[in-house]
C-alpha cells in the first residue's frame, strides 16, 4: 500500500515538527494488513531522519508501537491507523518526540498523578469519526504516565478477536482485560470515570452573571455572546460540541460548504477559549432552583450560583423503548451507522426509522452489509424523495412500512427483530444480527422535572427572547420548543438567549 500524494504531503509537513528521535517497534506477519503496515512505517522512516524502525514481537501481529529511543511509551497501533485515525498517528509521533500536547496544565497534572497499572485497549473502525478522540486521549495518557499503556485495535484487522469478545460497537475500551466503556469519550470523561476529578474545585466559585448549561452550538454561542458583554460567564458542558460530535458530514452550515462534526465541535471550544469564560467540562447538571440567585447542582455534588442561567442541554437519540433494546445495546443495537457499520460487514441488519437519517443510514449500510431491512411505523417513508430513489435502486435492501417494532431478540447478542403489521395485526420476525435505531431526538431536560414549563415532549417553552417560565432562566437550541433542530438555528437561539439574559441583568440588577 502506497500513501496517496495528499497524505504524503501532509505527513512531510507534520514530520518536520518532530522534536526528538522516535523508534517504531514493528511486529509483522505475511498477511496483507502486515504488508500495508510495513509500507506505512517504512514510508515514515524514509521521510524523516528522526524515525527509525525495529522489528520485534509484540502482543498482536500486525502492530507497531511508537517509542522514545530507550523508553517504551506504551502507545501501540494494532492495524494500519489511516482513515479517521490518521490524526491519531500524527499526534502520537509528535507527542512521543517531545512536542507539548494542546491540553490544559491541570489535565496534564491529573494524568501524571494517577497511580497504578492501567492497560487500555480501544477497538475502533477506521471509518468511525468518534473513535479518534478516545484513541488520542488514551495515547496521551500513556505518553505522560509510565503506568498507563494503550493499544488501538482496528476491528477489521482483528475480526476473530472482536467477535470472540462480542464487540459490536466502536469505540469500545477495555481496561486491564475488562470492559471499561463504549462510545465517544473525551480525556475529561475518562479522567472522571477513573475518579480523578475533585468536586471541591467548584465549591468556591464566585457567582456568575451568566451560567450556560450545555456546550453544543447553542451553548457555545450563548457563552461567547455573554462573554463579549464583559460579564462573568461560565459554561458547564458534559462534552463540548454536544451531539455535533456524532455528526459525520455537515453541508448546510452557511458559508462553509463542507465540514465534519468533530471538527466543528473543536472549533466551538477553541473559539470559546478566546474569551474569559470559565469552562467546566465533563460535568452534568442535576438540579436547578431559583433562590436569591439561581442555583445549579452538578452530579458531582457541587452547587454553582448565577444571576442568570441559559439551558442549552440539546437532545439525544430517541430510544425505541421495546424489550431487548437496552439489553443488547452495543451487542447488536447501535445508533451510529458510520461508526459501527464496519463491524456488521457481510451480515444482515435492520434500520428502524424512515426519515432522512434512517434512509441515509440504510444506504450507507447497504454498501457494507449483506442485507438491510428498513422498518417504518407510518404508511409511507418520510425521507426526501432523492434518498428514497437511491435506496430503491439498491439490490440488497427491503422496506417494510406500517411496521410497529415489538422486540429485539437475542441471547448474548442480537439475533432478530419482531414487529407487528399494523394493517393485519400479524406479528412477524426477521432474522438479523444488528439493529440501527434512527427515530429522531428527545430533549435532554429530564433533570429539570417540573421546575419550569415544558411541552409534553419535554421541550422547554421559550419566548422570542429565549426566556423560560422562570425569571432569569433562559434556554436555547434543541432542548427548546424551537420547531427546527438545526446547528445554525441553535447558534442563533444561543445568541438570542445571551442577549435576553444581558437585557434581564440590565433591567433587574
Amino acid at each position: 500500500m502506497k500513501l496517496d500524494a495528499d497524505i504524503k504531503q501532509q505527513l512531510e509537513q507534520y514530520l518536520q515538527l518532530l522534536e526528538g528521535d522516535v523508534l517504531l517497534k514493528v511486529s509483522a506477519g505475511t498477511d496483507s494488513v502486515s504488508n500495508d503496515m510495513l509500507d506505512l512505517v517504512n514510508e515514515l522512516s524514509s521521510m524523516s531522519d528522526r524515525i527509525t524502525v525495529e522489528h520485534t514481537q509484540l502482543a498482536r501481529t500486525p502492530s507497531f508501537s511508537v517509542n522514545r529511543v530507550g523508553e517504551d511509551t506504551g502507545v501501540t497501533f494494532a492495524g494500519v491507523p489511516l482513515g479517521h485515525e490518521f490524526t491519531s498517528l500524527v499526534l502520537a509521533l509528535l507527542q512521543v518526540s517531545g512536542r507539548a500536547p494542546k491540553v490544559e496544565q491541570s489535565v496534564i497534572d491529573q494524568i501524571k498523578s494517577i497511580k497504578g497499572e492501567y492497560n487500555f485497549e480501544t477497538y475502533v473502525s477506521l471509518s468511525c469519526h468518534n473513535c479518534p478522540d478516545v484513541v488520542q486521549a488514551l495515547n496521551l495518557m500513556s505518553i505522560l504516565n509510565p503506568g498507563i499503556t494503550h493499544t488501538m485495535i482496528d476491528g477489521a484487522a482483528f475480526k476473530e478477536e472482536v467477535e470472540s469478545k462480542d464487540i459490536l460497537a466502536v469505540p469500545t475500551v477495555h481496561l486491564n482485560g475488562e470492559f471499561f466503556e463504549s462510545g465517544r469519550m473525551t480525556i475529561d470523561d475518562i479522567l472522571a470515570k477513573l475518579g480523578t476529578s475533585d468536586a471541591s474545585e467548584f465549591e468556591n466559585k464566585e457567582p456568575f452573571d451568566v451560567l450556560v448549561i450545555g456546550g453544543g452550538p447553542a451553548g457555545a454561542s450563548a457563552a461567547i455572546y455573554a462573554a463579549r458583554k464583559g460579564i462573568r460567564t461560565g459554561i458547564v458542558a458534559e462534552r463540548f460540541g454536544g451531539q455535533v460530535n456524532d455528526t459525520l458530514s455537515i453541508e448546510n452550515f452557511i458559508s462553509v460548504k463542507y465540514t465534519e462534526g468533530p471538527k466543528l465541535a473543536a472549533s466551538l471550544e477553541e473559539h470559546a477559549k478566546e474569551y474569559n469564560i470559565d469552562i467546566m467540562k465533563a460535568q452534568r447538571a442535576k438540579r436547578l432552583e431559583k433562590k436569591e440567585l439561581i442555583e445549579v447542582e452538578l452530579e458531582n455534588g457541587a452547587v454553582l450560583k448565577s444571576k442568570t442561567v441559559i439551558i442549552s442541554t440539546g437532545a439525544r437519540w430517541r430510544n425505541l423503548g421495546v424489550p431487548g433494546e437496552v439489553e443488547y445495546k452495543n451487542k447488536g443495537v447501535a445508533y451510529c451507522p458510520h461508526c459501527d457499520g464496519p463491524l456488521f460487514a457481510g451480515k444482515s441488519v435492520a434500520v428502524v426509522g424512515g426519515g432522512n437519517s434512517g434512509i441515509e443510514a440504510a444506504i450507507d449500510l447497504a454498501g457494507l452489509t449483506e442485507h438491510v431491512t428498513v422498518l417504518e411505523f407510518a404508511p409511507e417513508l418520510k425521507a426526501d424523495s432523492v434518498l428514497q430513489e437511491r435506496l430503491n435502486s439498491l439490490p440488497n435492501t427491503t422496506v417494510i412500512k406500517n411496521a410497529q417494532v415489538k422486540e429485539i431478540t437475542g441471547s448474548n447478542r442480537v439475533d432478530g427483530i419482531s414487529y407487528v403489521e399494523r394493517e393485519s395485526g400479524e406479528t412477524k420476525h426477521v432474522d438479523l444480527e444488528g439493529v440501527f435505531v434512527q427515530i429522531g431526538l428527545v430533549p435532554n431536560t429530564d433533570w429539570l422535572g417540573d421546575t419550569l414549563e415544558r411541552t409534553r415532549m419535554g421541550e422547554i417553552v421559550v419566548d422570542n427572547h429565549g426566556a423560560t417560565s422562570i425569571p432569569g432562566v433562559f434556554a436555547a437550541g434543541d432542548c427548546t420548543n424551537s420547531p427546527y433542530k438545526q446547528i445554525i438555528i441553535s447558534m442563533g437561539s444561543g445568541a438570542t438567549a445571551a442577549l435576553g439574559a444581558f437585557d434581564y441583568l440590565i433591567r433587574n440588577q
